[in-house]
């Protein structure tokens, strides 16, 4: 698996921004078939910082429904990652 692959895109919620400014913690959509350690060594060969440690929950789509027509969104996976002191990644939304 590329390490492109691995992180698909960043969470950008109220609760990410507020775990980012008091723990230094970053949210991440990933791969469903990643590992932990495969995400800490995404995170840190992309954004060139260094992983304290790595959270990761599967999130079972939800039922959506158009009209007549019912089916469901997507499973996914997400990552929260737990970087050093110090260490900051630059998000496009602070750009």
């Amino acid at each position: 698996m590329d390490i492109r692959d691995i992180i698909k895109k960043p969470i950008v919620t109220e609760k990410a921004s507020i775990l980012k400014e008091k723990n230094n913690k970053y949210t991440f959509v990933v791969d469903k078939d990643a590992n932990k350690f495969q995400i800490k060594q995404a995170v840190e060969s992309l954004f060139n910082v260094r992983v304290e440690s790595v959270h990761t929950a599967n999130c079972a789509g939800k039922s959506k429904r158009i009209g007549a027509h019912s089916g469901y969104k997507s499973d996914w996976k997400k990552a929260i990652v737990k970087l050093s002191e110090g260490q900051e990644i630059q998000m496009v939304e602070e750009v």
